[in-house]
């Protein structure tokens, strides 16, 4: 049994059941093609079936591994960029908490991130830090070639190495791909213990395959919950024909409606801190999908009450082309409650007694209300609590709304061209071989 749901009732005077019901024969071709492996990009639709073929044999040895690493380690580094680390970080920082120094995991060691950017000052002080603390890789590229990782891992494998000489080898885990690339063949030469990245699943579709699930188990997170939850929004949508009542063909169709009456930039807004990085998964998810033959809806991100202090006077008040959806968490993992103070300097004693909570959610309510008064649509998202099942229910909702909501569009919502851009003018800078030609042209342009 799911346990998500999706409403629209803050949208109902900008989307009216009429304009959704026209696409109600749209989706229903759109949701065939998926499941019958039709359509653009129909190659790339293995992550459709990731909740169920995750068997015993994977899901035991990714704990068994994920033990021994943690026995290993203090400290575990996650070497990737964009869908081979964010969804990761997305599932272990939600359930972990925010606080360090272990994100609050107490089964397992720290978790700690590289190859996501190329400063070198983080690469320097994540080195330093490591001398002193046994621990691990876990390297994820498909290729093997990506520079930002790449880069991250020839530090980290050489600082590895020469810590622990030829031991290092059995604290370094590949994430790669099944027969080719640079990362495949150093796994090989060095006997790495390795994973595959099907074949059949972009990397940012990729967090319910080894690519993420390995390092969740390493943090000591239940991926057999996670699994449980994606593989029942999956039946759960699979089987649910009525446009109105499956939530991720609602969402998908919503904010298509609100995309052509000129709502391009949707807003993706959480109350809890430890949905920081599902909202950054969300952002790679929909903006790498959806981004795209001069189309798409400008994916951003917001942590309520926080950015109400900061972007509250835009949403409130700037320009209306923007539209929200909020993640709302029912029920708290822990208990706060507002004391009683004598003075009440804060003037705060009208809330004595009061969980923190529920002022939490009068906010979230309040919020609501003024953005919609104030011609901002808003979408919910409601989760009875975060927990490894309702984090698997909105991932699967979120890859399978972002793939009817690409097609609705028109667009292939499992490629991503316009991402080599930047990284051939980056070579031809760096004076990398087989750029020349493009290098003297940047050159002279730089003068």
């Amino acid at each position: 049994m799911t346990r998500l749901t999706f409403d629209y009732q803050h949208s109902a005077s900008f989307v009216s059941r009429n304009e959704i019901m026209l696409f109600e024969r749209e989706v229903a071709l759109h949701r065939k093609a998926i499941y019958n492996g039709q359509g653009a990009g129909s190659d790339f639709l293995g992550w459709t079936g990731l909740p169920h073929e995750a068997g015993s044999d994977l899901t035991d040895r990714l704990e068994s591994d994920a033990k021994k690493i943690r026995a290993q380690s203090d400290v575990v580094v996650l070497v990737g960029i964009g869908g081979s680390y964010l969804g990761a970080r997305a599932v272990i920082e939600a359930l972990s908490g925010a606080l360090p120094p272990k994100a609050g995991c107490s089964q397992g060691p720290l978790m700690l991130y590289a190859g996501h950017h190329l400063d070198e000052d983080y690469l320097g002080e994540l080195l330093a830090f490591l001398d002193n603390k046994d621990y691990s890789l876990i390297v994820i590229s498909k290729s093997g070639t990506t520079t930002e990782p790449a880069i991250a891992f020839r530090l980290l494998r050489q600082h590895l190495q020469g810590k622990y000489g030829e031991a290092a080898s059995d604290r370094i885990f590949a994430v790669t791909d099944a027969s080719k690339g640079a990362l495949k063949t150093l796994a090989e030469k060095h006997s790495y213990a390795t994973y595959v990245i099907p074949d059949d699943v972009g990397g940012r579709y990729s967090v319910l395959s080894p690519v993420g699930l390995l390092p969740i188990a390493v943090a000591g997170l239940p991926v057999r919950e996670l699994l449980a939850g994606a593989a029942g929004m999956s039946d759960f949508l699979r089987r649910e024909d009525s446009l109105m009542q499956n939530p991720a063909s609602l969402y998908a169709v919503i904010r298509n409606i609100l995309y052509n009456k000129g709502r391009t930039t949707e807003i993706l807004a959480a109350y809890n801190p430890s949905l920081r990085y599902m909202i950054e998964w969300w952002k790679q998810l929909y903006g790498e999908s959806e981004g795209k033959d001069g189309k798409g809806i400008f994916p951003a991100g917001a942590g309520f009450t926080t950015d109400l202090h900061s972007m509250g006077q835009y949403i409130q008040d700037g320009l209306r082309t923007i539209f929200e959806t909020v993640i709302r968490v029912d029920q708290p993992s822990g208990k706060v409650v507002i004391p009683h103070d004598e003075d009440d300097q804060d003037g705060l004693n009208y809330i004595t007694g009061k969980r923190l909570s529920h002022v939490n959610h009068m906010a979230l309510k309040g919020t609501m209300m003024a953005h919609t008064e104030g011609g901002v649509p808003n979408l919910m998202i409601n989760l009875p609590l975060i927990n490894a099942h309702t984090l698997g229910e909105l991932i699967y909702f979120f890859e399978m709304a972002c793939a009817i909501s690409g097609y609705i569009l028109g667009i292939n919502p499992f490629d991503q061209p316009g991402v080599e851009a930047y990284k051939k003018n980056m070579f031809a800078l760096l004076e990398k071989p087989g750029f020349e030609d493009l290098t003297e042209k940047l050159k002279k342009k730089l003068r």
